[in-house]
């Protein structure tokens, strides 16, 4: 909703919203029904704790070239949330692969 993020507690259904300036670099890796750990503090949310790695859907990229897998060269991916992901030549737009949240990275292509 606008630079808010709403986030519900799976127990209770209790709804936290936060703001993208708070969340920072998290939004490029929010995907629907990915669970997540709220940082609370003084029982006010002040942030997410990321899991390592989360898994998304590329929606654009360049058509995959077989054979590729022997080299190295990457190609951009345009991810579900919006974040470019450099992926493996052999990697076809509608794939599902996971991501470092740490650092951005392909990490493997998710069957």
């Amino acid at each position: 909703d606008g630079d808010m993020y709403t986030f519900m507690n799976n127990e209770n259904f209790e709804q936290i919203a936060l703001s993208a300036e708070v969340l920072g670099d998290a939004v490029n890796y929010l995907i629907p029904n990915l669970k997540l750990k709220i940082e609370m503090f003084e029982e006010r949310p002040v942030g997410i704790e990321m899991p390592i790695t989360v898994e998304m859907r590329i929606l654009e990229t360049e058509p995959s070239i077989k054979g590729a897998s022997v080299s190295n060269v990457g190609k951009p991916a345009k991810m579900e949330s919006g974040l470019i992901v450099t992926v493996p030549a052999f990697i076809s737009e509608g794939e599902t692969i996971r991501v470092d949240t740490a650092t951005g990275a392909y990490v493997e292509r998710v069957r």
